[in-house]
């Protein structure tokens, strides 16, 4: 099989920050802080205000709202409610902020989708939003985006990322519905005569200031309050803060837009999402990604959607099937129902069927590892691509000595459990300059497209950096089908 490396290589820049809160829990030591500052004159704080935003304020969209905004989280510290001139606060809200370099470890396990504006192109084009999973200080993950252009003779060029990055605004106040989250607390075990009390309270929807007033009144009623019960109060308010919407300014560049965690469940990360461009029944598209969040002891699946790549809606995904990491949503409902490619025995690869996008309660075993270069798990490389002549799924194997290759699979498009065909030896593996790295001789991909009869696969290197090969489609199913099933 003939394959194109593209000579494009993404690597981690470190100069790429973001404004994150430096987290002090001690509250003395926070009033500490606070009253040095206090300690200054107003000539002084104004001098080092001044110094604050000549030093930082380049470096970020908008320094003077994030250092003000910190202030107003942190004010509660402070011992009264004398006036505060705007360069104490400015240097308040400072020293409670830090940078983080999100991308200073590695840039790697990218998923490609058609970006919403096709404007402005030459004949033969498409443009393409690449989506990375970026590393910085403590292996903390976010999600951090690209963009540009294959070209019409399958060419690639990828646009230069803007040096600010802002991790958005968070929904501060989001619903939920009160049938969908029950459902949730039961699959978690928390269904509870305790927390059955707190939804007693609570309308068919509710939001998350309702939920907390709901929790902290049904924990009151007994000043003897038992440790489960603060555990499931904590547990239950989790959850909630697990479903959320982040959104960014519409006229910034898409390369300054990264998905930062912000739940407790993704309090270590957010790990390979694979996005994927899914048409609705009425025609529209919405982009999807399943992710894993990672919270320093568990993984747990998530699903973000969004429109625009301006507005982002986070969920949890539900049912006994939600396990593991690498789940793939195929980019339209299959007779009627959503379709999930997933690997909950970290070996073996299961087709999901759901009436419900969020939830997901049976699985079919359709790949079992049966090549050398696969002998320790399979898994998918992001979501199924429609072709005329089937479902093209490309998965990764795992060999001897962990080395990581990506294969590919045709599926029936009526039944994607029916296996066309099957490569027997890996469509990429890494040649001697990809094999040196963070996590050495691993190719990895969360995602392709096709375009102009040629699959673009962007991939990873070694868990460090990202470059891009092209296949020939025809000639690769044409392998396929010869090739058949293995079994």
């Amino acid at each position: 099989m003939k394959r194109n490396r593209i000579p494009i290589l993404l690597q981690p820049d470190p100069s790429r920050v973001v404004i994150r809160p430096l987290d002090l829990s001690n509250r003395e030591r926070i009033t500490k802080i606070v009253g040095r500052i206090f300690s200054l004159s107003e000539h002084r704080a104004q001098e080092q205000a001044r110094r604050l935003l000549e030093e930082f304020g380049n470096r970020h969209p908008h320094p003077r709202e994030a250092f003000l905004s910190r202030f107003n989280e942190v004010k509660d510290f402070l011992l009264s409610d004398t006036s505060i001139s705007e360069d104490r606060k400015l240097l308040i809200g400072g020293y409670f902020l830090q940078e983080y370099a999100l991308e200073a470890a590695a840039l790697f396990n990218p998923s490609i989708v058609p970006h919403p504006d096709q404007s402005a192109l030459a004949p033969g084009e498409l443009r393409f939003i690449l989506s990375l999973r970026a590393t910085g200080e403590g292996h903390m993950s976010s999600v951090t985006f690209r963009t540009g252009v294959v070209e019409a003779d399958g060419g690639l060029r990828v646009d230069k990322p803007s040096r600010l990055v802002s991790s958005g605004t968070v929904e501060a106040n989001p619903r939920y519905e009160r049938a969908l989250f029950l459902r949730k607390l039961h699959e978690m075990g928390l269904d509870t005569a305790w927390s059955r009390e707190v939804m007693g309270h609570l309308g068919e929807a509710f939001d998350w200031r309702q939920l907390q007033d709901a929790v902290f009144r049904t924990l009151s009623r007994n000043r003897f309050t038992q440790n489960f019960e603060h555990e499931n109060a904590n547990a239950l308010l989790a959850l909630a803060r697990a479903n959320y919407e982040v959104s960014f300014d519409p006229a910034s560049d898409i390369s300054e837009r990264v998905i930062f965690p912000h739940s407790p469940t993704e309090s270590r990360g957010i790990e390979d999402a694979r996005f994927v461009r899914f048409t609705e029944d009425d025609g529209q598209a919405t982009y999807y990604a399943t992710y894993t969040a990672y919270d320093g002891r568990a993984f747990l699946p998530q699903i973000l959607s969004t429109r625009d790549f301006s507005r982002f809606s986070i969920n949890t995904l539900n049912g006994p099937q939600v396990q593991n990491k690498g789940m793939a949503l195929f980019p339209r409902k299959i007779n009627g129902h959503y379709a999930m490619i997933s690997r909950q025995d970290n070996e073996n690869i299961f087709l999901m069927y759901s009436e419900m996008l969020n939830f997901w309660y049976e699985k079919t075993l359709i790949l079992r590892p049966t090549f050398p270069w696969e002998f320790v798990q399979i898994g998918n490389c992001g979501s199924p691509i429609e072709t005329p002549e089937g479902w093209l799924l490309l998965t990764h194997g795992v060999g001897y000595m962990r080395k990581y290759a990506i294969g590919a699979v045709l599926l029936d498009l009526d039944d994607p459990s029916r296996i066309i065909g099957r490569l027997k030896h890996p469509l990429l593996t890494p040649d001697r300059r990809e094999r040196e790295g963070y996590v050495p001789n691993v190719v990895y991909s969360c995602g392709s497209l096709l375009h102009g009869g040629r699959l673009i696969l962007p991939y990873a290197l070694s868990d460090q950096c990202t470059s891009f090969a092209t296949f020939d489609l025809g000639e690769l199913l044409c392998e396929l089908k010869q090739t058949g099933s293995p079994l």
